[in-house]
């Protein structure tokens, strides 16, 4: 993989990451009502998800995923219950003013990660991208150790670091909104998480 083929790969990245997508709403959500942390947390299990792809794409992800196809439903399946759950939960609560902090943080943290990384096995797009549009951008016959570790570091800048950047922007425009307005957009993020989880489901 020479430069122009990792500056291709890497701008590609970048713009399938920054597109409006489940994964976006689920970072954005998290931020915005828990804090930049979770919205961390939940880009780190998004990039451990890609880099799971990396690797399935490597070993040879189409034949993988024809012959795990009910276990890519179950994902879906789970990661869109998940969403409407978290949903659920910020329809529900009650507070008047800014979100308090957690109790448990470090639960809360695990959650926002594991619903990333869930959510992301069972993304469409991202199935799609590096099953089909990622051999086309990387040669996976003349692939060396390298390049794969090159190919890993891009995924963690381009898809973490827009993620990442999407995390600290609704903290704080989350931060700036009065206590009327911060129920109102969690009621509409909670809403549009179930319809996010909805049709994860759907697609099941």
């Amino acid at each position: 993989m020479n430069i122009l083929e990792a500056l291709s790969l890497t701008l590609v990245m970048l713009t399938l990451a920054a597109l409006p997508s489940a994964s976006v709403l689920l970072v954005v959500t998290r931020a915005a009502t828990v804090g930049t942390k979770n919205g961390a947390a939940v880009a780190g299990g998004i990039v451990l998800a890609d880099l799971l792809f990396v690797t399935l794409a490597i070993l040879g992800m189409s034949t993988l995923a024809e012959q795990m196809g009910s276990l890519f439903s179950i994902v879906k399946m789970a990661g869109g219950a998940y969403l409407i759950w978290m949903g659920l939960g910020l329809i529900r609560a009650k507070e008047t003013g800014p979100t308090p902090p957690p109790r448990n943080p470090n639960g809360t943290l695990w959650a926002s990660f594991a619903a990333g990384f869930f959510l992301t096995l069972g993304d469409l797009k991202a199935i799609l991208f590096y099953a089909a549009l990622f051999p086309t951008v990387v040669d996976m016959k003349s692939i060396s150790s390298p390049e794969i570790a090159a190919i890993m570091l891009v995924t963690i800048g381009a898809v973490g670091g827009v993620k990442l950047a999407y995390a600290f922007a609704a903290h704080r425009i989350a931060g700036k909104l009065n206590p009327k307005a911060a129920n109102r957009t969690r009621k509409v993020s909670g809403c549009l998480l179930m319809g996010a989880g909805g049709y994860l489901i759907s697609k099941s």
